[in-house]
């Protein structure tokens, strides 16, 4: 039986099938034999490291150092912020044995390092000298997603970044939110070309223990919306059970103000569906491994000299500080290579044979519009670079007419709930700012407040839950 190669759905048939085709053939990932769990495999590594690295070299900047913790955390810290523990209960994987013997204490797989982390603040932090104290971790959380798993978005294991920080004042707490949640604006929309909105999560939607969440939403291809990226302010939450305390200049002992923070691999699984289509993958140059492939097109007696001049383009545009690569297999056909390359999303592909050679000219191909044109050997190095910033620019735009063409408004639930069934994305209503309202709209139509924006347009008008004036503007949606 032969096996498919290609993307064998549509995207507009069958988002979920297409999706994880895009994920698996295109050598971002592969299942785990355990269930709920990913591989990541190299080609999805890169782009990780790609990501990883700008948004490190960005906290870097601002003053924050990386750091390591384990993955095991003993039952009794996970306890000592009991709303906390309780939020993540049913998600935790347990330890209770070391080899044939019991433990005795049972020992929790890393959730999330809130109580693991702030433990050893009350160790570190004595006084106003040691703050602020803005740690870093880039590691692997792990959460038990067995039911409805979807790679990259909805694991049981991810790897994240997890900030960690500590501040004199709720000032500085509160800059420090809104600066984090700034720099993954930017990582997300500049370097990934995914729009996104920016605002508050509510009370009952907020990260447990938190003051108040900031986060960042995004509307994926089916109309679905996606957290992209969160900022807590936690007060004092955390500190005073864990009695982390600082001598002030005029030596009063205070609890410190913290935060919290943290972006994941999912960011990978938005780019797919966002940008991707029928063919697969298609990467923002910002950050895609190969920015540009060359095929090299020979017959049996060109292909020393087509692939020598080849190399000789690569290590041009090496030299250049271009992610360039051959692709000089000798087993697979032109046709095949495209076809591979095309679903591998790589935005710009360099076609090049023995007449291209004579004509001293080089084809490109543009994985984001499919535009074929020639350009002179001469002009290799400026026309790559405009051809990449040009296909980054036009990737953003056409997502954020997306994103934009799926923001809708409604007045009443029942026009909220057709909205929502026919079309999806966001949907803006007003809200009276009560729970039981929040609670009877998620019952009657599967959607959440995704975010309250820090920048309304201001269409207020009465509740669409309870019908009381006294409203603010919120986005609803249906998520992943």
């Amino acid at each position: 039986m032969t096996k498919e190669i290609g993307i064998t759905v549509k995207k507009s048939d069958d988002f979920s099938e297409w999706y994880t085709q895009c994920v698996l053939k295109s050598s971002i990932a592969d299942y785990s034999p355990s269930k709920g769990f990913i591989i990541l495999r190299p080609y999805g590594y890169a782009i990780w490291e790609i990501v990883k690295e700008l948004l490190d070299c960005e906290l870097k900047k601002t003053g924050h150092k990386n750091g390591f913790l384990p993955v095991l955390i003993p039952e009794s810290l996970l306890t000592k912020e009991k709303d906390h523990f309780d939020g993540f209960m049913p998600e935790v994987f347990w330890v209770t044995k070391s080899g044939d013997s019991d433990l005795d204490e049972k020992l929790a797989v890393r959730p999330t390092s809130e109580t693991l982390a702030y433990s050893m603040f009350s160790k570190w932090i004595s006084s106003y000298r040691d703050l602020p104290l803005k740690l870093n971790f880039w590691n692997s959380a792990l959460r038990a997603e067995i039911k409805s798993t979807k790679p990259l978005i909805r694991n049981s294991e991810f790897l994240w970044q997890e900030g960690h920080t500590a501040h004199d004042d709720e000032n500085g707490a509160d800059k420090e939110v809104r600066m984090i949640l700034d720099i993954y604006k930017n990582l997300i929309e500049e370097f990934l070309a995914l729009p996104t909105l920016s605002g508050f999560k509510t009370d009952k939607e907020k990260f447990v223990g938190a003051n108040y969440t900031t986060c960042l939403e995004s509307i994926m291809a089916d109309g679905k919306a996606l957290q992209m990226a969160t900022s807590h302010n936690l007060g004092q939450n955390f500190s005073k059970p864990f009695e982390i305390k600082f001598l002030n200049k005029e030596t009063v002992e205070q609890y410190v103000w913290q935060t919290s923070w943290g972006i994941s691999w999912r960011v990978i699984g938005a780019i797919i569906m966002v940008h991707g289509d029928d063919k697969g993958l298609i990467l923002p140059p910002k950050i895609a491994p190969t920015q540009v492939i060359i095929v090299p097109i020979y017959k049996d007696d060109s292909k020393t000299v087509v692939k020598q001049k080849a190399f000789e383009l690569e290590q041009i545009l090496i030299d250049s500080k271009i992610r360039a690569q051959t692709d000089d297999r000798d087993e697979y056909t032109s046709g095949w290579k495209f076809n591979d390359w095309e679903m591998k999303g790589v935005p710009l592909r360099i076609n090049m044979g023995l007449r291209d050679m004579k004509e001293n000219q080089v084809e490109f191909v543009r994985r984001d519009t499919k535009e074929r044109f020639y350009v002179k050997e001469k002009e290799l190095v400026n026309q790559v670079m405009s051809t990449l910033e040009d296909i980054q620019s036009n990737m953003f735009d056409r997502a954020e007419s997306h994103f934009q063409a799926n923001i809708r408004s409604a007045s009443t639930l029942d026009e909220l709930l057709s909205v929502l069934d026919t079309a999806g994305g966001f949907v803006a209503c007003s809200w009276c700012g009560k729970r039981e309202c929040e609670d009877l709209i998620k019952e009657k139509t599967t959607a959440d407040i995704r975010i309250v924006p820090f920048s309304p347009k201001n269409n207020i008008s009465a509740c669409i839950g309870c019908g009381e004036g006294e409203t603010k503007e919120v986005y609803f949606g249906r998520a992943y």
